[in-house]
């Protein structure tokens, strides 16, 4: 009887674990990322054509540029690296479109004419 009792209270005690981890994965009505861990965290997500000097267009890899090992790509990030490509004459201009994902919710951001508007 004693060793049913105490799988009882572990298997008990499991499954609310297990039931607050998930709740704290989940977000909020309008919010992503709740976990403490990235809540201050900004994740950019961008499909971006860059225009050459000659008129061509091709897809433009903003993740390239960061520094290795990092993921987080956040708006200052992203308008920094557009300047660093428009200026070193890699191309006359970017435009594009995606989504930031942060604690504050879920917002499309559009690249024009290499600047970020939200």
């Amino acid at each position: 009887m004693h060793g049913s009792v105490l799988s009882a209270v572990q298997i008990a005690g499991t499954i609310a674990l297990v039931a607050w981890m998930i709740t704290g994965f989940t977000a909020l009505p309008g919010r992503w990322l709740r976990w403490k861990m990235f809540c201050r965290a900004t994740f950019t997500i961008v499909q971006l054509t860059g225009t050459t000097k000659e008129g061509r267009t091709e897809p433009v890899n903003v993740y390239d540029y960061l520094s290795p090992g990092s993921f987080i790509l956040g708006l200052p990030q992203l308008q920094a690296i557009l300047d660093y490509l428009t200026r070193s004459g890699n191309y006359e201009r970017i435009d594009g479109h995606g989504r930031v994902l942060s604690g504050y919710g879920e917002q499309n951001v559009e690249v024009r004419d290499s600047r970020v508007v939200l």
